[in-house]
């Protein structure tokens, strides 16, 4: 066999063995594994969904930083492990989790397959019934879009962010509107039907909704902050913000309820990282123009803010002015 084919065939074994080992290295995590027993294995295994510029796919992103950073702050292996929305949850918990009317409810056991879950994880309520979230460290809204062409035209923001809510949804009588279930933009936290629209539940990653709007699959998405940023900077002129959907929200690190000194020393590390600046250089190295959306928060977290809005929209699209800058990234409070 040729000395170039033997050596490119060690070197798929070689990977496929290195692969195996971090995916039997990332199952069956004790449920009590917390800082100690941690610091002990010597090792933290992020679990995480990509999504945005939080988790990449290539490798990077502002989560993964935050983590790998985490990791060396405890003097540990970082180990990432890939999931998806649908169960991130329970590869933290080792619990199904079911989201009836609002609640949540724990089915059959599953492998526990991570420590935390950081990948841009909005504290909604359900969230909050089997997860422990760290300090808030981004903060972020639900917002409504369409294709730049379309008639419809961005609301006028009132100064109240209930007021500019009921005037976003009075859009939706007779439109289609992409969400994706068991996420933030999950359907059966807005009740769409309610003021006349047609949900479409989106079958790909979030990543893909405002191509898909654009592509004309739905007549609006909801959208979070993070991608709708993105989406903005990456296709200019081709959909626009009308209104906000949902009032200020936050997102934060998720910790099974049973890791609390694990929790403790994140929310710590984040501080440290407020203060000293380098949560400032992750933030413009992955969402540059976000803080000009949300300067309470960010001011708060010691990132500059520049006042001039986001030039990807030319203003801020009348989506959030004059409604969040009292969401903060430090007292853990949801305002």
């Amino acid at each position: 066999m040729p000395r170039t084919l033997v050596s490119t065939c060690v070197f798929s074994i070689m990977a496929w063995l290195s692969l195996t080992a971090v995916a039997a290295d990332a199952t069956n995590v004790p449920g009590d594994h917390d800082l100690a027993q941690i610091r002990q294995a010597g090792v933290i295994r992020h679990l995480g969904v990509p999504y945005a510029n939080f988790v990449t796919g290539s490798g990077d992103g502002l989560s993964i930083e935050i983590m790998r950073r985490f990791a060396d702050h405890l003097g540990v292996k970082y180990v990432y492990v890939s999931a998806d929305w649908d169960t991130v949850v329970p590869d933290l918990i080792g619990r199904k989790v079911a989201v009836v009317a609002g609640t949540a409810e724990l089915g059959e056991s599953t492998p526990i397959r991570g420590d935390v879950i950081a990948n841009g994880l909005t504290q909604l309520p359900w969230r909050k019934q089997v997860l422990d979230f760290s300090t808030p460290t981004f903060p972020t809204q639900i917002w409504l879009l369409a294709r730049a062409d379309d008639l419809l035209t961005p609301i006028t923001p009132s100064g109240t962010v209930d007021d500019d809510i009921t005037r976003t949804r009075a859009l939706l009588a007779g439109r289609s509107v992409l969400c994706k279930e068991k996420t933030c933009l999950d359907p059966g936290l807005f009740k769409l039907t309610q003021d006349g629209a047609s949900p479409k539940p989106f079958r790909g990653s979030l990543n893909e909704l405002a191509p898909a709007l654009i592509a004309g699959e739905a007549d609006n998405t909801i959208l979070d902050v993070p991608d709708a940023v993105i989406a903005l900077r990456k296709w200019p002129g081709r959909i626009k913000i009308l209104g906000p959907m949902s009032k200020p929200q936050t997102m934060g690190v998720g910790f099974r309820k049973t890791s609390p000194e694990l929790r403790r020393a994140f929310d710590k590390f984040f501080e440290e990282s407020c203060s000293n600046g380098s949560y400032e250089q992750m933030v413009r190295k992955y969402y540059p123009s976000v803080a000009d959306y949300f300067p309470g928060f960010f001011q708060q977290a010691g990132v500059a803010v520049s006042g001039r809005g986001s030039r990807e929209t030319g203003e801020r699209n009348q989506a959030t002015a004059g409604t969040s800058a009292e969401v903060k990234p430090v007292d853990g409070q949801e305002r």
